[in-house]
């Protein structure tokens, strides 16, 4: 009876460290974009494709979740992988989302099955959270790494360099008809900061829609003079300002009180009001 009782302590205590550990399971330590803002000069980000896939941490040693949880993939999927942290997306292609899911979730690692769905997957890296450098300089590493990394199921996300907003706006319409999610832009001097970092920028598919111009606010520095933003109304009876998205010689001769403008924004406030809103056009007549 008196090993019993010890046996149920031993198993008590066991089952308690066991709990305790996965109570303490860590989060990676990561960073987190925010929502895209105008930017006046596009060409000091690095702009990539957002990835509709499952965010991966590579710690060196095995696949995380954001949340800390251990990702089961084959060991030839991580075969030669670096020993170091790495920040990437578990991906297949575009609309695929669900297909990752399925693939990721599974808590048995498919080892040696020919039609393994890990077959399908890549880990496109999109950061070094260990490196000390700004983004420009992580970006070089990363190209290096990739070199020297002989493993199909690791990539690197293409990071490029754009010389205006209007090569941002043509990229993110190649996006969107490819049927993409959106793009991130990474300011080149960035550090690598976990949380949310102003530096990384997620902009998503916009929207648009029409609005009537009521009014016209003066710019201000190089703008004074010209158009600083349009005052605007739209059929519901919202009104709000759109300072973004002109071109000089639009500043100069802005459209006229009552014309019907489109503009481009990603979502609403609370309070209805289209965010980060931005002039795309005038409405062509009829």
């Amino acid at each position: 009876m008196k090993h019993y009782f010890i046996w149920i302590l031993l198993t008590l205590a066991l089952t308690a460290q066991w709990s305790m550990a996965v109570e303490q399971k860590t989060k990676p330590a990561i960073q987190h974009g925010v929502n895209y803002q105008e930017v006046t000069n596009i060409s000091q980000y690095y702009v990539s494709e957002k990835l509709d896939g499952i965010r991966g941490y590579w710690d060196g040693k095995q696949l995380l979740t954001r949340q800390g949880n251990v990702i089961h993939s084959p060991t030839w999927f991580t075969h030669h992988w670096p020993p170091l942290p790495i920040d990437g997306e578990l991906w297949i292609g575009r609309g695929k989302f669900q297909s990752v899911l399925s693939c990721t979730s599974k808590d048995i690692p498919e080892e040696n099955l020919p039609l393994s769905c890990w077959k399908n997957l890549r880990f496109m890296m999109f950061d070094l959270p260990s490196e000390q450098g700004n983004f420009a300089q992580r970006v070089t590493k990363m190209r290096s790494l990739l070199s020297r990394v002989p493993s199909s199921y690791f990539a690197m996300i293409d990071q490029v360099q754009l010389k205006d907003n209007k090569a941002l706006d043509d990229k993110m319409n190649l996006i969107i008809k490819a049927y993409g999610e959106g793009l991130m832009l990474h300011l080149a001097s960035a550090h690598y900061k976990v949380g949310r970092n102003s530096g990384l920028m997620k902009l998503k598919r916009h929207q648009d829609a029409e609005a009537t111009v009521i009014g016209h606010t003066e710019g201000k520095g190089k703008y004074r003079g010209k158009l600083g933003a349009l005052e605007v109304a739209t059929a519901k009876g919202i009104t709000f300002k759109i300072g973004s998205g002109f071109s000089d010689y639009q500043r100069a001769n802005p459209p006229d009180i009552g014309t019907i403008i489109t503009f481009k924004y990603n979502g609403l406030t609370q309070a209805g009001i289209p965010r980060f809103a931005r002039f795309w056009r005038v409405k062509a007549s009829q």
